[in-house]
């Protein structure tokens, strides 16, 4: 085990190469935003600022929000906070969402219907969107997970009456969210307020570290781990202001806080067509390897998606996640608890998802060398964790 820590790291998201700083690219070349959208887009430092204001803008403070009952929970602290009255629906195993259920808890005081595209796989928009013109409703599409993806031929985003969006959990950007505003009808947004530049810096330096890990080998993570000690006594001493993002809670103070230029220049100026390839790649690689000894969520990849990672299921999660992250894979445990308005009993499915889906890493950064040999480690762990084999095996043997 010890030489597979040595010679692997694969990060979470995808880090930032120093030649992204000073790479420039148009704003219309930024998808989904292209083809005439982009006057009505508005750029935020976190997604939940555009869950917040997406509530505002549509008048639905003291009105009930129809939620799924899988969700982070930040999206539903932003929903309450902005005046919103969540009401949850089922998601089920896959994923899915039963209408018919759905409509039947449209009642005179709801408002919208909120929809979250899972990882990059669509959910039903279009009947979604049915529904609220049916019944005089807002849709609000939630895209946090599944920039740049689409439904064939259909962007995601671009159906709902808002389309929300996160960018730095698919591009190496230090923060970044996003509402496109669809329709002929045109709303007034705040003013919003530039975010501090050391907090920009400070995220902008550790993706430019996980990209020396990642590149360097043992180097690089000595380097990495040299240069965070420093950093981290440089802020505690200075009493630096830094912003986090991927927190679980929304911070009203923050809710009119916009996005970095930084931000936009690097997101701009990314290659989309083949970060998308990458990805799809990655991801059917990683079905291909782990399928035989653990069901996958998915059994294929629609034609449209964009992975933001790989969905495993498992039974004994805390086990695998440990086993991975000690060998250098950041494999994340997927939203294991929900917002405290949702009841865990009453959506045992979803429960289910919560103790069993964690996230294997298939993003752009990874090579195809380093994308087979950690599908060569997670398809042992699972066999080992889940059915353990005989004693005297172990991940040695996959270095």
């Amino acid at each position: 085990m010890a030489a597979v820590r040595e010679s692997l790291y694969v990060p979470e998201f995808p880090t930032l190469y120093p030649g992204m700083l000073l790479a420039r690219g148009a704003p219309t070349d930024f998808p989904p935003f292209a083809g005439g959208n982009s006057g009505k887009v508005h750029w935020f430092y976190f997604a939940r600022n555009a869950v917040w204001n997406a509530v505002r803008m549509l008048g639905l403070e003291g009105r009930e929000v129809l939620v799924p009952s899988y969700h982070h929970g930040v999206e539903i602290e932003a929903l309450v906070h902005a005046g919103a009255k969540p009401v949850f629906y089922r998601v089920g195993r896959s994923w899915d969402v039963d209408l018919a259920e759905i409509a039947a808890r449209i009642g005179p005081d709801t408002g919208a219907l909120y929809l979250i595209h899972y990882a990059g796989f669509p959910g039903p928009v279009r009947e979604f969107k049915s529904l609220a013109e049916k019944h005089g409703l807002a849709l609000i599409e939630d895209c946090a997970l599944s920039l740049l993806s689409s439904d064939c031929e259909l962007k995601l985003g671009t159906v709902g009456d808002v389309g929300i969006f996160c960018l730095y959990k698919t591009l190496p950007v230090p923060n970044g969210g996003a509402m496109q505003v669809n329709g002929s009808h045109r709303h007034n947004m705040p003013r919003l307020q530039s975010p501090p530049a050391t907090s920009v810096f400070n995220h902008t330096a550790s993706a430019l570290l996980k990209n020396m890990e990642l590149r360097g080998g043992r180097a690089g993570r000595w380097s990495r781990s040299l240069l965070r000690s420093v950093a981290r006594g440089a802020v505690r001493a200075s009493h630096v202001e830094r912003i986090a993002t991927g927190t679980m809670h929304f911070d009203p103070d923050h809710v009119n806080l916009g996005i970095s230029p930084l931000s936009l220049r690097i997101a701009r100026a990314q290659a989309f067509a083949d970060m998308i390839a990458v990805r799809r790649r990655n991801y059917l690689v990683l079905l291909d390897q782990t399928e035989a000894v653990c069901r996958p969520l998915f059994e294929t990849l629609p034609d449209g998606v964009c992975p933001l990672f790989y969905p495993l299921r498992v039974k004994r999660k805390v086990e695998l996640l440990h086993r991975l992250r000690s060998v250098g894979i950041e494999a994340i445990d997927f939203w294991n608890s929900p917002h405290p308005a949702c009841d865990p009993r009453a959506f045992p499915e979803t429960m289910e998802l919560r103790r069993s889906v964690i996230e294997i890493p298939c993003h752009q950064d990874i090579s195809a060398e380093t994308l087979w040999r950690m599908a060569a480690i997670v398809r042992q762990a699972v066999s080992e964790i889940e059915c353990p084999p005989s004693p005297g095996a172990s991940l040695r043997g996959t270095s």
